[in-house]
């Protein structure tokens, strides 16, 4: 008998456990070890922050599906990772042993690098859903007496798609509320173009998304490091190739700004698991090298940036390409338990709707990573509903407890969009 742990139940952690439970053999065991039980819908919390969802509209109790699994559900906070004696260590006091672990934690949020930065300081952040609650209320404020808005994301973030998001859905709802003649909007972003998204961008991104941003009267800085932030200023420098600097000083009445992601400190500075930010370090198999029964999947996972920029830029660990990882581990860890060794290499594929409000783009890249085989973006109002459909599935994909239901591989074989690279395996 195995006992598999899986740290966390955000998008990876719960598919995890989903995928777990179907990949490994009826003696095994299966425990997720979570600070939260209820499961929310990241890319919803743009919505949030405006007032047209609530918590409730994306949000899912896990603890009745995972009984229904037969899956252990322990909601307490992991403290740390002892992985020389296979175990995990608990904030009550308990510990959890392992055969297997798979670390799908999510991030830490890097606030505290920046001088008056986040919501303990004076931005918003739409990164996690009680965030987007505290970001809904400072916007209802602000509408009652409108001025500048600045939204983006700081040095060495790595999710730019919400930035643009909710960059273009708080326009589209100024405008509802016929104020948006009186909001003057600044995007700040580190990226060294619009539409690098971290990925260097992905079809014609950088000429769509300077079109969404000019036609919608947004002005924009790139290459932008984030010194301090001030009640009511944002203090940023632009940098050049080169390394000059030209400093801004943007007023703002509402600013949201998303932050650099680090790992958690369950797992941080363990000597061959993370590296100096505190992700976990992967082969191509979802495995860490130095301590062959780790697994990560999702935003803990150690990506090098893809090339040198005039300021750092991180990697986005997008919704699909997560599932890919996901699936490969699942494969490999059931392998291991039969006597085999891995032999799953996820695709890294992405695909993506990024809504605006009213519109929206979509891309698919294969892999996320160029060089690419598949290198597409595409703009429209049925971006928007899709976005709508695509929450309304995932949340009763979770509900209900399915990684992946039959018609969702079908249609994704039929667009020849795969999780598993079937080529590398030997």
């Amino acid at each position: 008998m195995a006992h598999v742990v899986v740290l966390g139940a955000g998008l990876g952690g719960s598919i995890m456990a989903y995928e777990l439970q179907q990949q490994l053999r009826s003696e095994d065991r299966i425990t997720v070890v979570t600070r939260d039980p209820t499961y929310h819908f990241v890319p919803s919390n743009p919505w949030v922050a405006v007032g047209w969802r609530t918590r409730s509209h994306i949000s899912a109790d896990l603890a009745p599906t995972m009984q229904r699994l037969g899956i252990a559900f322990r909601t307490v906070p992991a403290t740390r990772l002892v992985p020389a004696e296979n175990r995990v260590e608990l904030a009550d006091g308990t510990a959890l042993d392992y055969d297997y672990l798979v670390v799908a934690t999510g991030p830490e949020l890097a606030f505290d690098e920046i001088e008056g930065f986040g919501p303990e300081g004076h931005t918003q952040s739409i990164c996690h859903v009680d965030h987007a609650e505290a970001a809904h209320a400072a916007f209802e404020r602000f509408c009652e007496n409108p001025g500048p808005i600045v939204v983006g994301a700081a040095q060495g973030a790595s999710c730019f798609g919400p930035a643009y998001e909710f960059a273009f859905i708080l326009d589209a709802a100024l405008r509802r509320r016929r104020i948006r003649d009186r909001v003057p909007m600044t995007f700040v972003t580190s990226e060294p173009y619009i539409g690098h998204l971290g990925l260097d961008g992905v079809g014609d991104t950088k000429g769509l998304l300077e079109s969404a941003l000019r036609s919608r009267h947004i002005k924009w800085i790139t290459s932008a490091r984030i010194s301090r932030v001030e009640p009511g200023t944002m203090h940023v420098e632009e940098v050049a190739e080169g390394g000059a600097t030209k400093p801004h000083a943007l007023p703002f009445g509402y600013a949201m700004m998303l932050p650099a992601f680090r790992g958690v400190k369950a797992v941080s500075g363990i000597e061959g698991l993370s590296n100096p930010r505190g992700f976990t370090l992967v082969d191509p198999h979802q495995r860490n090298p130095a301590f062959p029964n780790i697994f990560a999947v999702g935003v803990c996972v150690a990506i090098p940036p893809m090339g040198v920029t005039p300021v750092p830029v991180g990697v986005p660990k997008t919704g699909f390409m997560i599932e890919s990882m996901v699936t490969a581990t699942a494969h490999n860890i059931g392998a291991l338990v039969r006597g085999k060794e891995p032999d799953e290499v996820a695709t890294w594929n992405a695909v993506c709707l990024a809504d605006f409000g009213d519109r929206g783009i979509a891309f698919i890249a294969q892999p996320q990573i160029p060089p690419r085989n598949v290198n597409w973006s595409a703009e429209g109002r049925w971006v928007h509903f899709a976005k709508i459909a695509f929450e309304k599935y995932f949340l009763r994909k979770v509900k209900l407890g399915t990684a992946e239901p039959l018609y969702e591989w079908a249609a994704m074989k039929m667009l020849g969009i795969d999780k598993l690279k079937a080529a590398r395996k030997g």
